[in-house]
Protein backbone atom coordinates (compact mmCIF):
# COMPACT_ATOMS: atom_id res chain seq x y z
CA UNK A 1 0.00 0.00 0.00
CA UNK A 2 1.25 3.52 -1.02
CA UNK A 3 2.27 5.84 2.36
CA UNK A 4 -0.62 7.84 3.81
CA UNK A 5 -0.91 11.43 2.28
CA UNK A 6 -3.06 14.38 3.24
CA UNK A 7 -5.50 15.39 1.32
CA UNK A 8 -3.97 18.38 0.46
CA UNK A 9 -0.58 16.53 -1.02
CA UNK A 10 -2.35 13.41 -2.48
CA UNK A 11 -4.81 16.65 -4.55
CA UNK A 12 -1.27 18.04 -5.43
CA UNK A 13 -0.15 14.62 -6.49
CA UNK A 14 -3.47 14.11 -8.77
CA UNK A 15 -2.67 17.05 -10.57
CA UNK A 16 0.79 15.82 -11.83
CA UNK A 17 -0.95 12.34 -12.39
CA UNK A 18 -3.78 13.65 -14.93
CA UNK A 19 -1.46 16.60 -16.41
CA UNK A 20 0.91 13.48 -17.69
CA UNK A 21 -1.44 10.64 -18.55
CA UNK A 22 -3.40 13.66 -20.79
CA UNK A 23 -0.46 14.29 -22.49
CA UNK A 24 -0.37 11.26 -23.59
CA UNK A 25 -3.69 10.80 -24.50
CA UNK A 26 -5.56 13.97 -24.50
CA UNK A 27 -8.63 12.30 -25.47
CA UNK A 28 -9.33 8.89 -24.06
CA UNK A 29 -12.10 7.08 -24.75
CA UNK A 30 -14.06 3.90 -23.49
CA UNK A 31 -13.05 0.57 -25.80
CA UNK A 32 -16.96 -0.40 -25.65
CA UNK A 33 -18.11 -0.18 -28.97
CA UNK A 34 -21.68 1.81 -28.90
CA UNK A 35 -23.94 3.24 -31.36
CA UNK A 36 -26.41 5.54 -28.55
CA UNK A 37 -27.10 6.05 -24.92
CA UNK A 38 -28.98 3.16 -25.15
CA UNK A 39 -26.35 0.44 -27.04
CA UNK A 40 -23.58 1.68 -24.28
CA UNK A 41 -25.96 1.17 -21.32
CA UNK A 42 -26.17 -2.40 -23.01
CA UNK A 43 -22.70 -2.63 -23.35
CA UNK A 44 -21.42 -1.80 -20.08
CA UNK A 45 -24.19 -4.34 -18.48
CA UNK A 46 -22.73 -7.04 -20.71
CA UNK A 47 -18.97 -6.33 -19.82
CA UNK A 48 -19.11 -7.56 -16.30
CA UNK A 49 -16.94 -10.16 -15.77
CA UNK A 50 -15.91 -9.92 -19.53
CA UNK A 51 -13.45 -8.03 -21.89
CA UNK A 52 -14.57 -5.42 -23.85
CA UNK A 53 -13.32 -7.03 -26.64
CA UNK A 54 -15.52 -10.04 -26.00
CA UNK A 55 -18.68 -7.97 -25.31
CA UNK A 56 -17.87 -5.80 -28.71
CA UNK A 57 -17.60 -9.32 -30.96
CA UNK A 58 -21.62 -10.00 -29.41
CA UNK A 59 -23.02 -7.12 -29.56
CA UNK A 60 -21.35 -5.69 -33.71
CA UNK A 61 -24.45 -8.29 -34.77
CA UNK A 62 -26.70 -7.72 -32.05
CA UNK A 63 -26.73 -4.07 -32.25
CA UNK A 64 -27.37 -3.97 -35.78
CA UNK A 65 -30.52 -5.56 -35.36
CA UNK A 66 -31.60 -4.12 -32.30
CA UNK A 67 -30.24 -0.39 -31.35
CA UNK A 68 -33.34 0.69 -29.50
CA UNK A 69 -35.43 -0.22 -26.22
CA UNK A 70 -38.29 -1.78 -28.44
CA UNK A 71 -35.95 -3.41 -30.41
CA UNK A 72 -34.26 -5.06 -27.90
CA UNK A 73 -37.82 -5.78 -26.21
CA UNK A 74 -39.02 -6.97 -29.41
CA UNK A 75 -35.90 -9.13 -29.81
CA UNK A 76 -36.62 -11.28 -26.78
CA UNK A 77 -34.87 -12.87 -23.86
CA UNK A 78 -34.56 -16.49 -26.05
CA UNK A 79 -33.07 -14.72 -29.07
CA UNK A 80 -30.59 -12.50 -26.86
CA UNK A 81 -28.75 -15.17 -25.24
CA UNK A 82 -28.60 -17.08 -28.69
CA UNK A 83 -26.37 -13.72 -30.11
CA UNK A 84 -24.73 -12.86 -26.44
CA UNK A 85 -23.92 -17.01 -25.63
CA UNK A 86 -19.85 -16.22 -25.82
CA UNK A 87 -19.70 -13.03 -23.05
CA UNK A 88 -20.03 -14.57 -19.71
CA UNK A 89 -22.93 -14.98 -17.40
CA UNK A 90 -24.75 -14.44 -20.48
CA UNK A 91 -28.09 -16.15 -19.49
CA UNK A 92 -28.48 -13.46 -16.38
CA UNK A 93 -27.59 -10.93 -18.70
CA UNK A 94 -30.15 -10.94 -21.04
CA UNK A 95 -32.91 -11.28 -18.57
CA UNK A 96 -31.62 -7.53 -17.44
CA UNK A 97 -30.98 -6.43 -20.64
CA UNK A 98 -34.56 -7.11 -21.92
CA UNK A 99 -36.03 -6.10 -18.29
CA UNK A 100 -34.15 -2.86 -18.55
CA UNK A 101 -35.37 -2.34 -22.40
CA UNK A 102 -38.61 -3.09 -21.59
CA UNK A 103 -38.47 -0.45 -18.10
CA UNK A 104 -37.27 2.12 -20.22
CA UNK A 105 -40.59 1.44 -22.87
CA UNK A 106 -43.02 2.06 -20.15
CA UNK A 107 -41.27 4.41 -17.84
CA UNK A 108 -38.91 6.77 -19.85
CA UNK A 109 -40.62 6.37 -23.63
CA UNK A 110 -38.08 4.63 -24.91
CA UNK A 111 -35.13 7.44 -23.87
CA UNK A 112 -32.52 6.12 -22.00
CA UNK A 113 -32.67 8.40 -18.70
CA UNK A 114 -29.72 10.88 -18.11
CA UNK A 115 -30.80 10.84 -14.59
CA UNK A 116 -28.28 8.83 -12.06
CA UNK A 117 -31.90 7.55 -9.58
CA UNK A 118 -33.36 6.44 -12.43
CA UNK A 119 -30.71 4.63 -14.83
CA UNK A 120 -29.75 2.44 -11.14
CA UNK A 121 -33.56 1.62 -10.84
CA UNK A 122 -33.11 -0.17 -14.18
CA UNK A 123 -32.74 -4.27 -13.69
CA UNK A 124 -28.60 -5.07 -14.01
CA UNK A 125 -27.50 -1.36 -13.47
CA UNK A 126 -25.38 -0.31 -10.59
CA UNK A 127 -23.67 2.78 -9.65
CA UNK A 128 -20.46 1.43 -12.01
CA UNK A 129 -23.02 1.24 -14.69
CA UNK A 130 -24.67 4.33 -14.69
CA UNK A 131 -21.31 6.78 -13.77
CA UNK A 132 -20.38 5.08 -17.39
CA UNK A 133 -23.09 6.03 -19.08
CA UNK A 134 -23.01 9.54 -17.29
CA UNK A 135 -20.05 10.09 -18.05
CA UNK A 136 -19.62 8.65 -22.29
CA UNK A 137 -23.12 8.97 -23.09
CA UNK A 138 -24.07 12.45 -21.41
CA UNK A 139 -20.67 13.82 -20.81
CA UNK A 140 -21.13 14.06 -17.40
CA UNK A 141 -17.78 14.91 -14.38
CA UNK A 142 -18.65 11.33 -12.81
CA UNK A 143 -15.93 8.63 -12.17
CA UNK A 144 -17.17 5.08 -12.70
CA UNK A 145 -14.57 3.09 -10.15
CA UNK A 146 -13.66 -1.05 -11.96
CA UNK A 147 -10.85 -3.02 -11.16
CA UNK A 148 -8.52 -0.56 -12.81
CA UNK A 149 -9.42 2.12 -11.27
CA UNK A 150 -9.44 1.25 -7.73
CA UNK A 151 -6.16 -0.30 -8.39
CA UNK A 152 -4.46 2.41 -9.77
CA UNK A 153 -6.19 4.92 -7.59
CA UNK A 154 -5.16 3.41 -4.34
CA UNK A 155 -1.68 2.48 -5.76
CA UNK A 156 -0.74 5.74 -6.34
CA UNK A 157 -2.05 6.89 -3.42
CA UNK A 158 -4.44 9.78 -5.10
CA UNK A 159 -7.76 8.26 -3.61
CA UNK A 160 -7.32 5.17 -0.98
CA UNK A 161 -10.17 3.40 -0.16
CA UNK A 162 -11.06 -0.06 0.86
CA UNK A 163 -14.07 -0.32 -1.42
CA UNK A 164 -15.23 1.16 -5.17
CA UNK A 165 -17.61 3.90 -3.62
CA UNK A 166 -14.46 5.28 -1.08
CA UNK A 167 -12.49 4.98 -3.82
CA UNK A 168 -14.92 6.92 -6.38
CA UNK A 169 -15.47 9.64 -3.36
CA UNK A 170 -12.21 11.07 -2.53
CA UNK A 171 -11.30 10.99 -6.18
CA UNK A 172 -14.19 13.21 -6.72
CA UNK A 173 -12.77 15.30 -3.88
CA UNK A 174 -9.38 15.53 -5.43
CA UNK A 175 -9.13 15.40 -9.08
CA UNK A 176 -8.78 18.95 -11.04
CA UNK A 177 -12.29 19.76 -12.41
CA UNK A 178 -10.84 20.21 -15.93
CA UNK A 179 -9.64 17.08 -15.53
CA UNK A 180 -13.20 15.22 -14.29
CA UNK A 181 -14.39 14.58 -17.77
CA UNK A 182 -11.81 11.85 -18.48
CA UNK A 183 -10.33 11.37 -15.58
CA UNK A 184 -11.50 7.45 -15.12
CA UNK A 185 -10.98 7.14 -19.01
CA UNK A 186 -7.29 7.47 -18.05
CA UNK A 187 -7.35 5.23 -14.54
CA UNK A 188 -9.25 2.48 -16.63
CA UNK A 189 -6.30 3.10 -19.61
CA UNK A 190 -3.55 2.80 -17.37
CA UNK A 191 -4.50 -0.01 -15.21
CA UNK A 192 -5.27 -2.23 -18.04
CA UNK A 193 -1.99 -1.54 -20.12
CA UNK A 194 0.57 -0.01 -17.83
CA UNK A 195 -0.09 -0.60 -14.00
CA UNK A 196 -1.27 -3.95 -14.01
CA UNK A 197 -2.11 -6.01 -11.30
CA UNK A 198 0.34 -8.78 -10.89
CA UNK A 199 3.39 -7.41 -13.31
CA UNK A 200 3.18 -3.27 -13.62
CA UNK A 201 6.00 -1.71 -16.42
CA UNK A 202 6.79 0.47 -14.02
CA UNK A 203 9.37 1.32 -16.34
CA UNK A 204 7.63 2.49 -19.23
CA UNK A 205 5.09 4.44 -16.93
CA UNK A 206 5.05 8.56 -17.25
CA UNK A 207 4.36 8.37 -13.29
CA UNK A 208 7.26 6.12 -11.77
CA UNK A 209 9.06 9.26 -10.30
CA UNK A 210 5.99 10.14 -8.39
CA UNK A 211 4.27 7.07 -7.55
CA UNK A 212 4.62 6.23 -3.94
CA UNK A 213 3.63 2.72 -4.61
CA UNK A 214 7.77 1.50 -3.64
CA UNK A 215 7.38 -2.56 -3.07
CA UNK A 216 5.68 -2.94 -6.56
CA UNK A 217 7.87 -0.32 -8.47
CA UNK A 218 11.06 -1.63 -7.38
CA UNK A 219 10.38 -5.34 -7.65
CA UNK A 220 8.75 -4.34 -11.21
CA UNK A 221 12.01 -2.04 -11.61
CA UNK A 222 14.30 -5.06 -10.87
CA UNK A 223 12.03 -7.21 -13.09
CA UNK A 224 12.29 -5.45 -16.22
CA UNK A 225 15.93 -4.82 -15.53
CA UNK A 226 16.60 -8.45 -15.06
CA UNK A 227 15.10 -9.29 -18.34
CA UNK A 228 17.21 -6.84 -20.59
CA UNK A 229 19.96 -7.13 -19.59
Amino acid sequence: MARKMSRQKRAALAEVVFERLSAVEPAPKGELDYINPFTLLVAVVLSAQATDAGVNKATRSLFAVADTPEKMAALGEKALVERIKTVGLYRSKAKHVIALSRAIVEKHAGQTPRDRAALEALPGVGRKTANVVLNTAFGEPTIAVDTHVFRVANRLGIAPGATPREVEDELMRVVPERFLRHAHHWLILHGRYLCKARKPLCGSCVLNDVCPYEPKTIAALLSENASTA
